[in-house]
């Protein structure tokens, strides 16, 4: 057909139309920045995880053309060595991929690739990124970045910050970075895409979520800062399978963002609720370990896991109702975010990996080729939260008031399996058949039936 698609178009005109979109919605964005013809919307990455890494290599591959009108980076830390084993690895995915070792022959990149198989050269994280390749990913090879190993260099002046860190790891780096902004003019606007949450006991007990971290340690305004999550697996995005996710914030940037990220296989949603949407991000990696291991221990009895599935669920659904003003509101993104985790997310792998003894807790809770498992954290905080007594509720079998946790039989048995190492692994089947555990639906209707939202949890006034 000579390069016409079946739709009547011409390949050229298509791709033509496309990027006429993604300048239009660059230059709508600049336009609200105050961006001045000369000066480029900087836009950096702060974290070369998986999916700091994916998300800062869809923008460049949308907007990394636009050189006058737009610069994409990528902050990592320096030095660190990747391993002979993947160094090995990594020579087999590119001769396995003719456009990935025409790009690097092309580049001049591809002997440092060889010398790395040979055990002739040490390669490094950032170094192998600038070429597309993220250590926790080199499965997937990305487009190549602009990658900055300085971070003052990487955040001084930049429009728009993404927070591709654990967060385990934000509040550290952008107490940092705010000794860089202390002379800005303007404020940066700073999109989080971090999992995680830690508790916070006193004056009360409160979640603390990674956009409330960096507002603090950078003095940014939460107006400016703003979460965006879903049931994504980075991979699989970068791949073009089709996605979605929820940018939320305040209406001012969320809007004219979800635009602005938005792309034909990557659907983003805005939403006003930062925080719940946050939380709810961080508690499906608490029940994700748990999946990980039943599915093991149990040789992938779909009966087992469909009965965890239940029980976790349940437990999910009594914490929102704490959470949570209108909790039906999260039940389809926490159950998609959930599912997807289950499916193929890291945290259930770490769960499944501790179950089989291929992973040990003395391991820690970074692993090589996965990065940060940001489950584990997130237990310690859960259950530390819910053990407060100044949140308890009635138990109406024992007709008396409970701490929160003590309704969360698997919160429970997570935390004494990965925090406190008093029961094995095998301990997260007991939990599920125990005699006495009441039915899932029973945990949901006192939840249901009784005045259960705590805002102050989230910070906000009752």
């Amino acid at each position: 057909m000579n390069g016409t698609s079946e739709n009547g178009y011409s390949n050229g005109s298509v791709i033509h139309s496309v990027n006429s979109n993604f300048e239009e919605k660059l230059d709508e964005l600049r336009n609200l920045m105050g961006k001045l013809d000369s000066d480029p919307l900087r836009i950096v990455g702060i974290g070369a995880g998986a999916w700091g890494s994916v998300f800062t290599a869809m923008l460049q591959d949308a907007y990394g053309s636009f050189r006058d009108k737009a610069l994409i980076r990528i902050w990592r830390r320096p030095g660190r060595a990747v391993d002979r084993a993947t160094a090995t690895h990594l020579f087999e995915v590119i001769n396995s991929r003719e456009d990935v070792l025409r790009r690097l022959i092309r580049r001049c990149a591809y002997l440092k690739y060889v010398e790395g198989r040979l055990g002739d050269r040490v390669l490094h994280a950032d170094e192998i990124l600038k070429d597309g390749f993220c250590l926790n990913m080199v499965d997937t090879p990305l487009c190549p970045l602009k990658v900055v190993t300085n971070l003052q260099e990487a955040v001084w002046d930049a429009d728009i910050v993404i927070n591709g860190l654990p967060s385990t790891e934000t509040r550290e780096v952008f107490e940092e970075i705010s000794k860089y902004w202390k002379e800005r003019i303007t404020v940066p606007v700073i999109i989080s895409l971090a999992k995680g949450v830690e508790a916070e006991l006193d004056p009360e007990p409160r979640i603390i979520t990674p956009t409330l971290m960096i507002s603090r340690a950078t003095g940014v305004s939460i107006e400016n800062i703003l979460y965006l999550g879903g049931p994504n697996i980075a991979s699989e995005i970068y791949n073009k399978e089709y996605a979605n996710a929820r940018i939320c914030g305040a209406e001012k940037w969320r809007k004219p963002l979800a635009k602005f990220l938005r792309q034909p296989h990557f659907i983003v949603w805005d939403n006003g609720d930062l925080v719940t949407h946050e939380v709810m991000g961080g508690l499906k990696n608490v029940y994700a370990i748990g999946a990980g291991m039943v599915a093991a221990l149990t040789n992938e009895s779909a009966t087992s896991k469909s009965v965890y599935f239940a029980h976790c669920t349940s437990e999910m659904i009594f914490i929102t109702h704490l959470l949570a003003e209108e909790p039906e509101k999260l039940a389809g993104p926490l159950l998609a975010d959930t599912y997807v985790t289950l499916l193929k997310g890291r945290n259930a792998w770490y769960g499944q990996k501790l179950a089989k003894g291929e992973l040990s807790l003395e391991m820690g809770d970074s692993i090589k080729g996965k990065g940060m498992i940001q489950g584990v954290s997130a237990v310690k905080a859960f259950y530390e939260l819910l053990s407060q007594s100044s949140l308890n509720v009635l138990d109406p079998d024992e007709n008396k008031h409970v701490a929160p946790v003590e309704l969360c039989p698997i919160l429970k048995m997570l935390h004494k399996i990965l925090i406190i190492r008093e029961s094995p692994v095998q301990a997260i089947l007991q939990a599920l058949r125990d005699e006495t555990m009441n039915d899932p639906r029973d945990r949901i209707k006192i939840a249901q039936s009784h005045v259960f939202y705590r805002p102050s949890l989230l910070g906000q006034q009752s």
